[in-house]
């Protein structure tokens, strides 16, 4: 069939009915028709090296499938899109609208259980997110890493839920040692193909189709992974979209990491800064990594579609012992001697960064970034 074309502004307006409707609920312990998603982070050394500092950070929502306002809603966007109830499209639709059109749990206070303590976390805020800091002996680690049987630098921890409740609410946590090399990892036209300078296009592909990776770039990836690098994937993404980026991953066999994506409100009107440019988040969230781990060195690998080369630069001026190395993969077809990459790198070595257009071309060269 063919699915008739529907403007990002179109889509924006129609996704907006719901704006006054949806918010999140004041609750209690997590009931039998709630979810809790933890988001991979990472832990850190605290500054006197006795305890590791592990970030945790999630969030709690209630699916709400059979609301009789989300069922209207979703006829509606997929009767305007001309998708027809078999395409395998609306599925795809279905499953990634829904995630926006939630009911986010706030004032839920969970407990985890890591090793043999429990550490209770803060309370849900009105997105339903949570973050909470908790701190674990550095002599505890080994120990518990044997008994999960795993690799000492990912480890698991469960949420306490109810009572009869048979659910288990598993979340990783990564131990980075204070010193190595990491990647910090731009998504959107970095490693899935998402066309964000077209925005007709970068809605059908966030909504509509299965997630594409970019050829080679999970093999370059898995080359690094194997010398030892680390990932944190940053993104202006919202959250929403973790559970969808994360099985895209997986199935296209990226190492996996920390993920620091973008939060999303309905009702503070970011939903209309949904495919904004991440001048604001992203060097943020960078910092932060940088801050936690001042030994470390990193490699920054973004595209040219928005401002990753300008955000890169900039932080690699403020850090230049942290960043070895900036990879910008090529989407705009601008020469790497052209006026734009002259004028952002310019006082930056030009052995510390390159705009590639295959990943091969970054293969060539990573045994240099890396040392």
């Amino acid at each position: 069939m063919i699915v008739r074309r529907v403007t990002c502004a179109t889509l924006l307006a129609m996704l907006a009915v719901v704006l006054l409707t949806l918010g999140g609920k004041a609750g209690g312990d997590i009931k039998p028709d709630e979810e809790v998603v933890f988001f991979p982070t990472y832990a850190y050394l605290d500054t006197d090296g006795e305890n590791w500092v592990i970030p945790t950070h999630g969030w709690i929502y209630e699916p709400e499938k059979d609301s009789v306002s989300r069922r209207a809603l979703m006829a509606l966007l997929g009767g305007k899109l001309g998708l027809d109830a078999k395409d395998a499209e609306l599925e795809i639709f279905k499953e990634r609208a829904r995630l926006f059109l939630v009911d986010n749990e706030r004032g839920k206070q969970i407990t985890i259980h890591f090793g043999t303590r429990a550490y209770p976390l803060n309370a849900s805020l009105s997105n339903g997110h949570f973050r909470t800091s908790v701190y674990v002996p550095v002599g505890e680690l080994k120990a518990l890493a044997a008994r999960q049987k795993v690799r000492e630098d990912w480890l698991q921890f469960r949420a306490v839920t109810r009572p009869g409740d048979k659910r288990v609410f598993v979340g990783a946590v990564q131990f980075l040692a204070p010193t190595g090399v990491s990647v910090i990892s731009d998504i959107d036209d970095t490693i899935k193909v998402s066309n964000v300078s077209d925005r007709e296009a970068l809605v059908r592909n966030t909504f509509l189709k299965e997630f594409e990776a970019v050829p080679g770039m999970a093999e370059l990836y898995q080359q690094w992974a194997k010398k030892g690098v680390r990932f944190h994937y940053v993104s202006s993404s919202p959250w929403q979209l973790y559970e969808p980026l994360r099985t895209f991953m997986v199935r296209s066999g990226f190492p996996l990491g920390s993920f620091r994506l973008k939060t999303f409100r309905w009702k503070d009107r970011s939903f209309f800064s949904l495919f904004a440019s991440p001048e604001v988040t992203k060097p943020e969230d960078i910092h932060t990594i940088l801050g936690r781990y001042p030994e470390r060195k990193f490699i920054l690998v973004g595209d040219s579609g928005e401002k990753d080369p300008e955000i890169y630069a900039a932080i690699a001026r403020e850090s230049p012992g942290q960043i070895v190395g900036i990879c910008i993969r090529n989407v705009t077809g601008e020469a790497a001697d052209g006026e734009r990459y002259q004028k952002c790198f310019r006082d930056i070595p030009r052995d510390r960064w390159m705009v590639f257009d295959k990943p091969e071309e970054v293969a060539e060269r990573s045994l240099r970034l890396l040392k």
